[in-house]
């Protein structure tokens, strides 16, 4: 029986902080999606369980974890050009994080080499 996580302690540290950065991006966007309507809001849900679903993947060395969290991590930045959310620059400079430790060149290698 495979033990399931929620952080992964065992991975290196670039993937470490981005899954500590999933989750909050995750929360951060619950306490918007409780202020915001009409199709923001359905988009929003879908960035939430995108987020946490890759955090989870990720945590458990899932390669389609690792994917699910690459795309919503550049989907805040499609989000922004189309002008369905907007932020401050504390916002993206997370964003920007979260994209740059997930493509790191050491996330990518643990990814290729552990992953299934």
């Amino acid at each position: 029986m495979t033990e399931r996580r929620w952080f992964p302690a065992h991975q290196p540290q670039t993937l470490q902080i981005a899954v500590a950065l999933l989750y909050w991006n995750a929360a951060l966007s619950l306490i918007s999606f409780l202020f915001v309507g009409g199709l923001s809001r359905l988009i929003l849900a879908a960035l939430i369980v995108a987020e946490v679903a890759g955090g989870i993947g990720v945590a458990n060395e899932r390669k389609w974890g690792y994917k699910t969290a690459v795309a919503a991590a550049l989907l805040p930045f499609v989000l922004l050009v189309l002008g369905f959310v907007g932020g401050g620059l504390l916002t993206l400079l997370f964003e920007i994080a979260l994209v740059a430790l997930l493509l790191h060149n050491h996330s990518r290698a643990y990814y290729k080499t552990w992953f299934r």
